[in-house]
């Protein structure tokens, strides 16, 4: 699968992200030359994680049958020591429905198992980049 990041020229510095049959704008703060005219790449990488956790807990949910109703999850992150190396992101998930002690607790460690959350935290990316 590819990813497409084309510039919008009519903005001084907004990229487009051409996903499949989707399109998500992406955009830097003022403060950084951008109009906010979109989430910023760290942005668009707590998202993936906050979005996962919710697809997995959803598709566990329906798999095991679990009355949840809705799901919520919030990504905070501590950028403070990224130099440093050390990126953290805390994320707190709100559920309603009918649920059971025993329910929320698999719903919550299901959470810690999504492809996103492993991929960050047990994985070792390799990136290449070249001129085309």
């Amino acid at each position: 699968m590819s990813i497409t990041v084309k510039r919008d020229l009519s903005q001084p510095m907004r990229h487009i992200v051409h996903v499949r049959d989707h399109i998500v704008s992406t955009d830097l703060v003022a403060a950084e030359g951008g109009t906010d005219a979109g989430p910023d790449p760290h942005d668009l990488y707590d998202s993936a994680l906050g979005a996962c956790k919710a697809l997995t807990l959803l598709w566990f949910a329906q798999r095991k049958g679990f009355p949840v109703e809705d799901i919520e999850v919030t990504v905070e992150r501590d950028a403070s020591a990224e130099r440093q190396g050390v990126y953290r992101l805390a994320t707190k998930i709100a559920l309603t429905g009918d649920l059971t002690d025993e329910q929320r607790a698999a719903m919550l460690a299901a959470a810690s198992k999504c492809p996103v959350h492993k991929l960050m935290a047990s994985v070792t990316t390799e990136i290449t980049t070249e001129l085309a």
